[in-house]
């Protein structure tokens, strides 16, 4: 008894890895609706291993360190290869510029500052009522709703000419969401964090206001809003900044 007591929420844990294993192998072969149901899963999953740990008072440093190898995977790899798919159509090109290889392997720069950030916030023990910098999650459902929303539109970049301008003003565009992704992971700004300090209105106006944005966001835009969530929930962190604490 004490065995499943001890270790459920690692193996919570390790349900999300192998879901964003899934996930991973379904972007690579185009089908995004998969890893899309992927990563939501993980999302739960990821939620309830701690909250099952705290509840089973069975927290332990073992736990700590599946988490992040986990999230790795299904927050860090996975925004990557999205990057990676988006980029792919423009061979070796970006900004009329021709580099002397694929611009496809940028996107993993998102996966290396995933890396990074997850080793920050395992050593940061300030980060209790508030993060520091985007959570790799959030900036998953960032890059993976860009992504997303591309692909539901048009599998074919040149068929979003309404929207943007031409292929190498995308290119461009895509390098530098990938780049300010890659900064945001390790950022000094504060973020909301889910986590109640206290249940004073005053103490909590940024959840509500980030809850109730996020809330009409998904209304008016539906899925579409998914990616506009993320950047509104960085822009009431940065209004909020000097409540964050």
């Amino acid at each position: 008894m004490n065995f499943i007591k001890n270790n459920l929420a690692n193996a919570i844990t390790l349900g999300n890895l192998f879901s964003g294993c899934i996930g991973a192998v379904h972007l690579l072969l185009g089908d995004y609706q998969t890893t899309a149901i992927c990563i939501i899963l993980s999302l739960v999953l990821d939620f309830f291993d701690g909250f099952v740990a705290r509840a089973l008072k069975a927290n332990s440093n073992l736990g700590t360190q599946l988490d992040s190898l986990a999230d790795m995977v299904s927050f860090g790899l996975i925004p990557g290869l999205a990057m990676f798919k988006m980029l792919e159509p423009f061979g070796n090109e970006v900004l009329e510029m021709q580099l002397p290889f694929a611009i496809k392997y940028f996107g993993f720069l998102i996966t290396l500052f995933s890396c990074l950030r997850l080793a920050i916030f395992n050593l940061d023990e300030d980060q209790k009522y508030y993060f520091k910098g985007l959570n790799t999650p959030s900036n998953t459902i960032l890059i993976f709703g860009i992504y997303y929303f591309i692909e539901t539109i048009s599998l074919d970049f040149n068929k979003l000419n309404y929207i943007l301008a031409d292929m190498h003003v995308k290119g461009g565009i895509l390098i530098f969401i990938t780049i300010l992704s890659s900064w945001l992971l390790i950022s000094p700004i504060k973020m909301i964090a889910m986590k109640f300090k206290s249940m004073k209105l005053q103490d909590n106006y940024p959840k509500l206001a980030l809850l109730i944005g996020a809330i009409l966001i998904l209304i008016i835009f539906k899925t579409v809003g998914i990616p506009l969530v993320i950047l509104y929930y960085i822009l009431i962190s940065i209004i909020f900044q000097k409540q964050l604490k």
